[in-house]
């Protein structure tokens, strides 16, 4: 993406005023998407995102300045200016650029432009007749699709020179079903390191009837009780409230900071022993999957929690300074605008030895959440408000009523420690993680889990 003379040229402009590292980070990204609704194709758009991003650390201070002027000149006027934010003596620093050696997984199968956008839309549409057709209450179905390039370039004074290409795709469903005065709707959406066959091997229409039948339950679903009671929470995305409540807080970023619940605490007991918790960014095809990250470290699997143990953090290189600790190749941003921090990739609890059928039939009463919905987290204490997208009452060990309106309010580290069963059946879902280095793709996962006495905010 930039000569290696003109890199080392960069970097030594960038340790002129005394910092003791220096990087440039590269970043070129283009997105397309389709949105298809009425029957017809409603939007198509592209963009794409293409600069570079100079940081320089001083002991634990650092400077950032980026440029989407990509020409010798301007990169070189870039770093100057940063290295005017270093004031310290001038460090006898020398380097030499070598290629980092990296496993190139996640390859695609079939490119982007290996079909047309005609056909890629007429495909969505094919998948959205499934649904309206899956039941007369379906008024309406949304189809959204997007796909995703993403070059880099990380080289850093210490001699790291790493180059990568990922590919991503993604595709949701809506589904709004009407009866009467009422509408609900459901949503669904699948996606990986993939590029079109993303679709290969999926039943479509099972997929699409399944998110029609989910608006359609909602219709007649009755309202959530509310109060203290047993939650037992779906596997895939479910692991959604690890990852928001829980995984943030192991996050260098908050720790480094003593802004996390979190914060020395390793080797201390933070979880029920049933929970071991993973953060692994070299799964294959895994939707936050990553080769290298973008301080230009190998991707690994990283053992957070283990039998309840708090065994590791996420931790970048800035963070790793302040806190004595080297970093784990966790470091993200969502592009050159952005300095990187430590993130999340595919982060989710570990299989148990119980079955899904064992953990309904051993709650007594309270209610299963199947589908998670959005919600809020406070992260200095891990604070969490979720709702729960379709959730069923349990009475007497059996899934009874379905149910609407439900809230999953409580803390993550209380969740953790009340977590009593947890079962053998741990999948992962797409999302769209934010925070002070931008939005990134992250899966959340886990098996299915009970968890005793959440707050259940009801609407009865």
């Amino acid at each position: 993406m930039l000569d290696k003379n003109l890199v080392a040229e960069i970097l030594n402009e960038a340790l002129s005023s005394g910092g003791d590292y220096a990087e440039i980070f590269v970043g070129n990204t283009l997105v397309n998407g389709l949105y298809t609704s009425e029957r017809k194709i409603k939007s198509s758009n592209s963009s794409l995102s293409y600069g570079a991003g100079i940081r320089i650390f001083d002991g634990v201070n650092f400077v950032y300045a980026y440029t989407n002027l990509m020409d010798r000149e301007n990169l070189l006027k870039t770093a100057q200016i940063a290295a005017k934010g270093i004031k310290s003596n001038k460090k006898d620093i020398s380097f030499d650029l070598r290629d980092l050696e990296l496993e190139r997984k996640h390859q695609i199968q079939k490119p982007f432009k290996s079909k047309s956008k005609k056909d890629k839309a007429d495909l969505m549409l094919k998948i959205s007749e499934y649904a309206l057709n899956a039941s007369p209450l379906v008024c309406k179905a949304d189809a959204n699709y997007s796909e995703i390039t993403r070059q880099t370039l990380l080289a850093n004074s210490l001699g790291v020179w790493a180059e990568d290409t990922i590919s991503r795709s993604r595709f949701f469903l809506t589904a709004i079903a009407q009866k009467d005065n009422v509408i609900e709707k459901a949503i669904d959406n699948f996606g990986g390191l993939y590029g079109l066959e993303l679709f290969d091997n999926r039943n479509l229409q099972e997929f699409a009837e399944n998110v029609s039948a989910d608006s359609v339950s909602q219709l007649s679903a009755e309202l959530c009780p509310s109060g203290k009671m047993d939650v037992v929470i779906g596997n895939g995305f479910g692991g959604v409230i690890f990852h928001e409540a829980c995984g943030h807080g192991l996050e260098a970023e908050g720790v480094a900071k003593d802004a996390s619940v979190f914060a020395g605490k390793l080797g201390q007991q933070v979880a029920s022993p049933l929970v071991t918790a993973y953060d692994d960014a070299t799964i294959d095809h895994a939707w936050g999957s990553i080769n290298v990250d973008d301080e230009g470290i190998k991707t690994q699997r990283k053992l957070l929690i283990e039998n309840g143990i708090l065994k590791n953090y996420m931790v970048d290189r800035l963070n790793g300074r302040r806190m004595g600790m080297e970093p784990n190749g966790c470091s993200r941003r969502q592009n050159y605008t952005f300095a990187p921090t430590s993130r999340m990739s595919n982060t989710f609890i570990a299989n148990g030895k119980s079955t899904p059928d064992e953990i309904i039939a051993n709650t007594e009463n309270g209610i299963y959440a199947v589908k998670m919905g959005g919600g809020s987290v406070k992260m200095s204490t891990g604070e969490f408000n979720f709702s729960v997208d379709r959730a069923y009452l349990i009475e007497n060990g059996k899934i009874t009523k379905q149910i609407k309106g439900a809230k999953l309010i409580g803390s993550g580290a209380e969740v953790l420690q009340n977590i009593d069963m947890v079962g053998n059946n741990m999948s992962l879902g797409c999302g769209m993680c934010g925070s002070i280095s931008g939005k990134i793709p992250t899966t959340v996962g886990q098996p299915t889990i009970r968890v005793k006495n959440i707050t259940v905010g009801g609407q009865k």
